[in-house]
Formats: C-alpha cells, sequence, structure tokens
C-alpha cells in the first residue's frame, strides 16, 4: 500500500529560501523523519558552493542542465551521493529542474 502519493503538477513553486540562492524555487514532495524528497527548480546563473550532508542525497535532472565541478549533466542523469562526501559547486547557464531526495 502506498503511503503517500502526490501530484506534482497540482502543487504551486514556493521560494526555497536558504541555503539556495534567491530565485531558486521549490516543491516539497516528502519531509519527514525518514527523509525529505523535493523538486528544486535552478534559476538561470544559478551558483551554489560545494558542500557535505549527513544523509545520503541524490539527484535526477528532469530538465535543463547544470554543472558540477567541469562537468556538464542534463536530463536523465542520476547522482548518487554518500554522506559526508562534499559535492558541488554547482552552476547551471540554463536553470535546471532537479529531483533531489536524501534519507
Amino acid at each position: 500500500m502506498l503511503d503517500i502519493i502526490v501530484n506534482c503538477n497540482l502543487m504551486k513553486w514556493q521560494d526555497a529560501g536558504e541555503p539556495y540562492p534567491p530565485g531558486t524555487n521549490i516543491k516539497v514532495l516528502r519531509d519527514d523523519e525518514e527523509g525529505r524528497t523535493v523538486i528544486l527548480l535552478l534559476p538561470k546563473g544559478f551558483k551554489m558552493e560545494g558542500h557535505s550532508h549527513i544523509k545520503t542525497e541524490q539527484h535526477f535532472i528532469l530538465q535543463g542542465h547544470f554543472e558540477i565541478e567541469g562537468k556538464v549533466f542534463g536530463p536523465g542523469t542520476y547522482q548518487l551521493i554518500h554522506p559526508e562526501m562534499t559535492h558541488g559547486p554547482f552552476t547551471s547557464k540554463t536553470g535546471a529542474e532537479v529531483l533531489v531526495i536524501w534519507h
């Protein structure tokens, strides 16, 4: 049985706030004690410094492109980042829509 069913197309974009740069928007699909799942809408010119987390983080690019350490990634790209692993900096010249999961 499914615990959560969300149609993200019916959700409104919200300001992502800190630690994201201005212009970054978010749709929160899940946020509980086990983890968080969001869709981030990165604006053109997005820049975020390298950082790490205490949980595993996953990225799946839905639209657009972003760059990590000089490599450009586009739609369909999946990334798994282990806990405590520094990742970034991130930039996006075009903007991007990215599914992000922390668990």
